[in-house]
């Protein structure tokens, strides 16, 4: 309660958005990682796997770069307790939008992937929509 009248984020706060800034900085590894794999690496992941990836388009995988490079900014300025938090959380959040349209909407990754191509997607919507709304929750409470 102290904490709170002085203007002081509570632990929890610090934590979650610890929590954040880890799981944007591995979204951005997965994202290096996928854009820096090589010829032999895809071929090793099957032939119908490596022509998906090699055919997404360029502003697909924009999308992803924006996701996880705006997501890895907004945990900072959470952490740092600044107001673009949430616009950067918002742009981040449209990225993941973009680079899901791809490929859920536009191809089939089901076909692909099987089911489990819901999986990992799903999450990142789910904890993208809390990241939002957190940012959102406690702006005028805690942001300078």
């Amino acid at each position: 309660m102290s904490d709170e009248l002085n203007g002081k984020p509570p632990t929890s706060y610090n934590i979650i958005a610890g929590v954040f800034l880890a799981w944007n900085l591995i979204g951005l590894m997965f994202y290096y990682q996928q854009m820096t794999l090589t010829p032999e690496m895809m071929a090793s992941m099957g032939a119908e796997i490596a022509a998906f990836m090699d055919a997404t388009p360029v502003w697909a995988n924009a999308g992803y770069a924006i996701a996880v490079n705006a997501g890895v900014l907004a945990s900072i300025a959470l952490l740092l307790r600044r107001s673009w938090a949430f616009p950067l959380f918002a742009l981040s959040f449209a990225g993941v939008l973009v680079q899901d349209c791809d490929a859920f909407v536009l191809r089939d990754v089901v076909a692909v992937w099987g089911s489990s191509a819901y999986y990992v997607p799903s999450a990142v919507i789910v904890i993208g929509l809390f990241e939002l709304w957190y940012s959102r929750s406690v702006a005028n409470r805690y942001y300078r």
